[in-house]
Formats: C-alpha cells, sequence, structure tokens
C-alpha cells in the first residue's frame, strides 16, 4: 500500500459522520414537481430523473442508430440522471418564476452552479473525478441537447397522463410542450414524436397483456 493511499484511507476514517451526497441524492424523492397545478398523480424529482433518463437513453440511441450520430451514451444519461440535484438544496423553483425575466434566470442558474458545487464537495475524493463531472452538464455538447429534449418530453408525457385521467389543469402545458417539442430541430426528436408518443394515448388493455 502507497503512503498516498494510506493518507486517504486516514482522511477518510476521520469522518465519522459520513459523506452526505447520497444522502442529500435521496431527499429528491421529498421534492414535488409542478408545484402551481393540481395534479392527479403528484410527481417528485427523483421519478422524473429516471424518466429523463430513460428518455434520454432512448434520443441518444436514435441519435447514433438511426442518424448515425457519434454522442456519448454514457455521458448522455448520466448528465440526465443527475440533472436536477441542484433542487435538493433550492427546491423545484416553478418555470413561470424562472423564467420569468434574464435576471431571475441567470440569478437562479447561479444558485444551481452553486448548489451542484457544493454536492460534489459531499463526495470523498477518490470518487470526485469519477462523478463531479456529470453533476454540471456542458451545455455546449450535443449530449446535453438531447438531454433537455428528454425533460422536456417528459413533462409532454406527464401532461398526457394528467390529461388521460381527466384533469384539464394540464391541457395548455399539454399544448405548450407539444409545440415546443415539434418545432425542435432535433431530428431525433421527432423521430420520439412520430414512433413512441401515440402509444402513450392507449391504455392498459390497448397496450396489450403479455398473453397477447
Amino acid at each position: 500500500m502507497t503512503a498516498c493511499k494510506k493518507t486517504t484511507e486516514t482522511k477518510e476514517k476521520k469522518n465519522v459522520r459520513g459523506y452526505e451526497f447520497y444522502a442529500y441524492l435521496d431527499r429528491m424523492k421529498f421534492i414535488r414537481r409542478w408545484q402551481l397545478m393540481r395534479s392527479t398523480r403528484e410527481e417528485n424529482i427523483m421519478e422524473h430523473s429516471q424518466s429523463v433518463a430513460v428518455l434520454a437513453h432512448a434520443l441518444v440511441t436514435v441519435h447514433n442508430e438511426v442518424f448515425g450520430g457519434h454522442a456519448d451514451v454514457l455521458k448522455t444519461v448520466l448528465y440526465a440522471m443527475y440533472h436536477e440535484i441542484s433542487e435538493v438544496m433550492t427546491g423545484d423553483l416553478p418555470t413561470p418564476i424562472k423564467y420569468y425575466n434574464r435576471s431571475i434566470s441567470g440569478a437562479y442558474k447561479e444558485l444551481e452552479k452553486s448548489a451542484c458545487e457544493k454536492m460534489a464537495g459531499m463526495l470523498p475524493e477518490p470518487l470526485k473525478e469519477g462523478i463531479s463531472p456529470y453533476l454540471l452538464a456542458d451545455e455546449s455538447c450535443a449530449e446535453y441537447r438531447l438531454v433537455k429534449a428528454a425533460d422536456k418530453l417528459s413533462a409532454h408525457i406527464k401532461c398526457i397522463e394528467e390529461r388521460k385521467a381527466g384533469n384539464n389543469e394540464f391541457l395548455s402545458a399539454e399544448a405548450q410542450t407539444r409545440a415546443a417539442l415539434e418545432a425542435s430541430p432535433l431530428p431525433e426528436v421527432q423521430y420520439f414524436l412520430e414512433h413512441f408518443i401515440p402509444a402513450f394515448e392507449r391504455d392498459l388493455d390497448e397496450l396489450g397483456a403479455i398473453c397477447q
């Protein structure tokens, strides 16, 4: 065992309270989305993050396999998985407030960045290099753009779910998210809208059981 490794282990043993990173992540299930809306079923940011990760995986696969792209699948999925972690500290700020003006939007983005940096500081040193890069995405890369599209798709699917449950509260949000998706320049989004979204309109019997 090297002296460097011994020093690292000694420092970690002194942290008797434990590293807070995953304890904070576990609190994502307490942060509710759509706070200004009446929902038939509440959605938290933990389940939303899982939804976005699945949809981002779909989009990056379409990007690579259908349109001949070369995006990093792991990077895309991990960006998606961690894209809401700042909200365990900031809460979920409603969209109308978050984007009310550039001043508020810019200030909130800085707050999100600070929260992500704070979260990264809650990791042991040996883990920081492997996890920290995914906590605050590079907004200039293709993977980030796919995650943002997946985020919008997840919101649209939630609106469809609420409408099917008889809740008209989400009709405007459904129309707005659909319009935004249809206006997206990403061919992966158009592919998903055409090939997958129609199935979300079906009930369980229409989707089919395992024996059918």
